[in-house]
């Protein structure tokens, strides 16, 4: 079977490196990058000079998934039924 890792080459901070991720990252790291304005190696190097342990692929697949955790909390919290009852004002 076919390993669905793919290794890029990309630059931050001005020098060279390599990382691995699964084709799905890739997409969605570009995906928010497109969202935020920014190139593909200004959002990882973001990501690198924010990380305090692991690998830079690491860091870069627990971004993207708090990304997406974030997004889809957001959208459960402005959805109709999901939201709590006010309760009205007491009658005088």
């Amino acid at each position: 079977m076919k390993s669905p890792v793919v290794k890029r080459s990309i630059v931050i901070a001005g020098h060279k490196t390599s990382v691995s991720l699964e084709d799905a990252f890739w997409e969605a790291l570009k995906e928010i990058a497109g969202g935020r304005r920014l190139t593909l190696s200004d959002l990882v190097a973001t990501i690198d000079s924010g990380r305090t342990q692991g690998n830079l692929s690491s860091a870069i697949r627990l971004f993207v998934l708090d990304h997406y955790r974030g997004a889809a909390s957001l959208a459960r919290a402005q959805a109709p039924g999901d939201r709590m009852p006010v309760a009205s004002p007491p009658v005088a």
